[in-house]
């Protein structure tokens, strides 16, 4: 059974739809009021709060813990500084990805790291030999994401921190009502936004303060439901949805290369030796099979098709992430994995992993559509990732 996050009083105390979803064994939000397309607006419009709590944390320590996370890692950890934070994926022995992640270097060799998926085991297995301490602190440290325009403007107004100077992925030590806080310029939205990292049994006092400052930028906690939108329309992948764990992959197409899920830029190969690197080589050189794209589907030919049956279609209300076949002409060339209607677009799209032969950004592509039972299909043109990517996201100052 699940149980509530460390803002599970506030949270719940909000959620008049009291729809809720399972992640990581904590109740999650999947949307507070009955319909999302006022959280979806705060991520793009003005500011959104949202609980990411359940997100498993883990502290890598010692003098060795930059030796083991450059092992795990595919890119060059030796590149990253101090208060700099990364996006990185880690594979297994065949160059099939366990999972992604972030990695925030704290010190020299002093890293907190972010996984969707339970890794102490394999980080542990790892570090055998090695003088490094790995602590499971996912119950020790609450987190907050604040996403959206306004976000910058209210972090300042009450963070005692360096905000206005705060990069892209890069973070910084404040408080924020006299509670000492991690801030990382970092996010699932692909708009500007934060993530806080705060003491489990402060957490609280924190959500107040942003709450209440929040007002004037028209904050709203925001759920589920809004949050896998935006990360659609940012070309972010879900893990179990996008692709598959190789860990939990029960044949051989369920596992993924990194050059396959638009990772190849995390991969570094020339660096020392890392778990997966002679396959990732051998990737590089020969090629992958298969692309994650961004689908456009062409709306007009879906509302024609329902027309043909006497209905109208009504814009998805949210995101599917049931996988759809994607052909050309008559022939299976792949899947769409998670579909949305973008509502700052006004345009249907889809992640979705397709035959590398047909990935060229303008490749006319068909998906499938079920109208009455009848599997039907719409044109869906690829197009590059991400979908939307305003400057804000990563300008500075704020």
């Amino acid at each position: 059974m699940p149980i509530g996050t460390a803002f599970h009083e506030r949270t719940s105390a909000l959620c008049h739809s009291m729809n809720y979803r399972e992640w990581s064994g904590y109740y999650t939000v999947s949307v507070y009021e009955v319909h999302h397309e006022h959280e979806y607006n705060a991520i793009r419009n003005a500011c959104a709060l949202i609980d990411i709590t359940p997100l498993y944390k883990y502290l890598i320590t010692g003098k060795d813990a930059t030796k083991l996370v450059n092992r795990i890692i595919t890119r060059d950890i030796h590149k990253v500084k101090v208060a700099q934070v990364i996006y990185c994926c880690w594979c297994d022995e065949q160059g099939k990805v366990i999972d992604d992640g972030t990695i925030t270097r704290l010190d020299e060799n002093v890293y907190r790291w972010t996984a969707a998926d339970p890794s102490l085991r394999w980080f542990s297995q790892n570090g055998l030999n090695m003088e490094v301490q790995i602590e499971d602190i996912s119950e020790k440290i609450a987190a907050l994401a604040l996403q959206g325009p306004t976000s910058g403007k209210l972090l300042k107004l009450v963070a005692e921190a360096d905000i206005a100077n705060l990069k892209y992925f890069r973070m910084t030590h404040g408080k924020i009502a006299g509670v000492p806080v991690d801030i990382s310029r970092t996010g699932y939205t692909g708009d500007l936004g934060y993530e806080v990292w705060v003491n489990w049994n402060d957490a609280v006092r924190v959500w107040d303060e942003l709450m209440q400052k929040g007002r004037q930028f028209d904050i709203h906690a925001a759920g589920m439901l809004a949050l896998d939108v935006a990360r659609v329309e940012a070309g972010l992948l879900l893990i179990e949805v996008d692709y598959s764990s190789s860990k939990k992959a029960l044949i051989p197409s369920q596992k993924y290369s990194p050059y396959e899920l638009g990772f190849g830029k995390m991969v570094h190969l020339e660096k020392e030796n890392f778990i997966g690197k002679q396959a990732l080589a051998k990737d590089f050189k020969n090629g992958v099979a298969r692309q994650l794209v961004g689908l456009e589907v062409d709306w007009v030919e879906v509302e024609e098709e329902h027309e043909k049956f006497g209905l109208t279609p009504a814009a998805p209300s949210q995101a599917s992430r049931v996988a759809v076949p994607i052909y050309a002409g008559d022939k299976h060339i792949g899947k769409a994995t998670t579909t949305t209607f973008s509502p700052l677009l006004k345009k249907l799209i889809a992640l979705a992993s397709v035959n590398t032969e047909h990935s060229k950004p303008g490749t006319k592509l068909q998906m499938e559509l079920t109208i009455e039972a009848q599997r039907l299909k719409t044109t869906a043109t690829v197009v590059p990732l991400p979908f939307y990517n305003p400057k804000r996201k990563t300008a500075v100052p704020v």
